[in-house]
C-alpha cells in the first residue's frame, strides 16, 4: 500500500492507422499489422487511504503491560478509531488512532524497560548470594 492518496491502474492501449472504436472491455483494439506496439498509459486514480487503528497492539498492550492503564486507554483510543472509520470520519479515525498509536509506543517501552530492569535487579541478587 502506497503511502500516497493516488495509485496508478495501467491498461494497455493499442492503435492502428484507422480510428476504430473500443471494443467491449472500452479499450481501443487494432489490426495485427507489423510495427504497431502496444501503448501503456497510466490513469491516476484517487484511493482513500483507510487509518489505522492498531486494536491488535492495543489489546496486547491491555493483556500484558498496562503501566498507568496506558494500555486500557490505548484499547479506548482504538476502538474509538475504528468506529470513526466505520460511520466514514476518516479524519477523526486518523486522529484517534494516531493517540492509539502513542499510548501504545509509550506503555511498550515502559514495560520493556521495567521488565529489562527486573531481569537484571534479580540477576545481580541472584548471581551474588
Amino acid at each position: 500500500v502506497s503511502s500516497s492518496p493516488l495509485s496508478y491502474r495501467f491498461k494497455p492501449l493499442q492503435f492502428s492507422r484507422t480510428c476504430r472504436a473500443a471494443d467491449a472491455t472500452g479499450m481501443a483494439t487494432a489490426s495485427p499489422d507489423k510495427g504497431h506496439q502496444p501503448v501503456v498509459v497510466a490513469l491516476p486514480q484517487y484511493v482513500a487511504v483507510q487509518p489505522s487503528d492498531d486494536i491488535i497492539w492495543s489489546l496486547v498492550c491491555f493483556m500484558y503491560g498496562n503501566p498507568f492503564c496506558l494500555g486500557l486507554a490505548a484499547l479506548i483510543f482504538s476502538v474509538k478509531a475504528r468506529d470513526r472509520k466505520v460511520v466514514g470520519d476518516l479524519e477523526g479515525a486518523r486522529r484517534h488512532g494516531s493517540t492509539a498509536r502513542v499510548l501504545n509506543i509509550v506503555a511498550t517501552v515502559l514495560t520493556s524497560v521495567a521488565t529489562l530492569l527486573t531481569v537484571i535487579v534479580l540477576g545481580f541478587f541472584f548471581f551474588n548470594w
